[in-house]
This record gives C-alpha cells, sequence and structure tokens, in this order.
C-alpha cells in the first residue's frame, strides 16, 4: 500500500516522531486554537506524546491518518492533512492545518485533493466526510470545493460544539475528477 505522495508543489509522508516540531506549531495557532480547539501541547515532548497516543496508532494500524506537509523548493514543513477515524463519526474523516503564513496559497487545495484521491483510489474508501465549526468559512469553502456536500449537524463525543457534516461518496468524487 502507497504511503507517500506528491503533488506539484508538495511532499507528503505519513507523520512520524521527527515532526513534533510541525505538529507543535500547528497545534498552537490562533487558528486552530479557535476552530478545532486547545490541545494543551506547549512542549516538543507533549508534542510526541501527543503523535505517539493519537496519530500513529491509526497509521500503524490502518496504513493511513496523518500526513506532514512539505514543501518540494524549500523542504519547509507547512502543514498537515489526512484521514482520520473519528469517535461519533462513521465514515473517515478529511483533516488539515496549515501554519498561518500558507493561507490562501493553495496548498491546502492540492494536498486535500491528494489525500482524497489516496483514500478512494489507495485506501479502498467508499466515502469520505468533513466536519467544521460553522464559523471557520474557510474550511468549508475548501470542503466545498474538494466536492463534499453538507449533509447535516453532528456532535462528537467530547466536543460540545454542532459541527458541519460533509460527505462525498466514491462514485460522486469520480464523476467530477
Amino acid at each position: 500500500m502507497k504511503t507517500n505522495f506528491e503533488t506539484e508543489r508538495l511532499y507528503l509522508r505519513p507523520t512520524s516522531l521527527d515532526d513534533a516540531d510541525i505538529n507543535q506549531k500547528l497545534l498552537n495557532t490562533e487558528e486552530f486554537k479557535k476552530y478545532v480547539g486547545d490541545r494543551n501541547v506547549n512542549t516538543l515532548d507533549e508534542s510526541r506524546e501527543y503523535l505517539k497516543n493519537r496519530n500513529l496508532p491509526q497509521i500503524e494500524k490502518l496504513g493511513y491518518g496523518n500526513f506532514t506537509l512539505i514543501k518540494k523548493d524549500t523542504g519547509e514543513k507547512i502543514g498537515s492533512c489526512g484521514l482520520f477515524h473519528r469517535e461519533g463519526l462513521d465514515v473517515v474523516d478529511i483533516g488539515f492545518a496549515f501554519l498561518p503564513e500558507y493561507f490562501g496559497k493553495g496548498y491546502g487545495y492540492e494536498a486535500a485533493s491528494r489525500i482524497l484521491r489516496a483514500g478512494f483510489e489507495e485506501y479502498g474508501l467508499q466515502k469520505i466526510s468533513a466536519i467544521t465549526v460553522k464559523e471557520n468559512v474557510a474550511s468549508q469553502k475548501l470542503i466545498e470545493k474538494l466536492g463534499l456536500k453538507f449533509q447535516k449537524i453532528v456532535r462528537i463525543p467530547n466536543d460540545p460544539e454542532d459541527l458541519l457534516y460533509y460527505e462525498v461518496s466514491k462514485q460522486e468524487w469520480q464523476k467530477n475528477n
């Protein structure tokens, strides 16, 4: 099963403990804390523990999960994008996070498009979902541009907020890609 991908401008590889630095930065951006929540990951050691307990087990079990995004031209780590099994959701969820200096440059669509394709073509998923808070208009626009359609309002365990739930089937995605 293929685990490394690339796009025109990015390398996408499974997140590892070596990515504790970018993980710590992403989890502590103002936008992540506002729209996703404060994960209380303030040091590199806490970031390694977070990865070890939250991200790496799914990658080891299923072969996919969170991917670190690296610019081809500079080698900089700029964000993450992945497919996640989330408690309370029946369909695998695509999620993404970027450092603020890379917002609005098309990296989100570029990376998430490739991860969606991998989900359907490499990992055999039949549906992929996305969730976001109502206030995160930028994520909603990206999710819709990717071809996911709003379905309903949901709540997931241990999260008091209503979330917008989007979904796309493999057949719907194939018609448009």
